[in-house]
């Protein structure tokens, strides 16, 4: 009787274990639901916070169409703005501001007591200043020779 015969475990291959891959590619939804998903609840039970939620203010025109207006989220008592845009004809007549108000405002009645935002250099580093907002970082490397700049305010009761 050889080995094998007498112990068969022995003379099985286990199977290997698969490997991982990379691929590279265009947007993934997919891979993005899911890395939301993993890292929202790694970050809420990492700090306490919970999941964020997402919040936005509107400016339409008087046909209903959008002509600006901002994206953000809040979490725990930070809040953050993503994205915010005025359509060009209404620049300069204080919808941005107003727009940065209503979102303050409304971190505040939700508990937020600190809010950030990041800007390009090309795009409005000024107007967070004049709003309060004071720079926190700048990082270089955004195409031609600009930076994005991070800014953070205190609001409410943490003034």
């Amino acid at each position: 009787m050889t080995a094998e015969q007498q112990h068969p475990e022995a003379s099985a291959s286990p199977t290997p274990p698969t490997s991982p891959t990379l691929r590279t590619g265009g947007r993934d939804d997919a891979l993005e639901k899911l890395l939301d998903e993993q890292l929202t609840a790694f970050n809420g039970a990492a700090s306490g916070a919970g999941t964020p939620e997402d919040f936005s203010i509107r400016l339409d025109d008087a046909t209903g169409e959008p002509v600006g207006g901002l994206t953000g989220w809040i979490w725990g008592t930070l809040c953050a703005v993503d994205l915010l845009w005025v359509r060009e004809d209404l620049r300069g007549a204080g919808w941005g501001s107003r727009l940065m108000r209503t979102a303050e405002e409304e971190a505040t009645r939700r508990g937020c007591t600190d809010m950030i935002v990041s800007t390009y250099t090309f795009q409005a580093p000024e107007f967070y200043e004049k709003l309060g907002f004071r720079q926190t970082g700048r990082t270089p490397g955004v195409p031609g020779g600009h930076a994005d700049v991070s800014f953070h305010k205190t609001i409410a009761g943490g003034a």
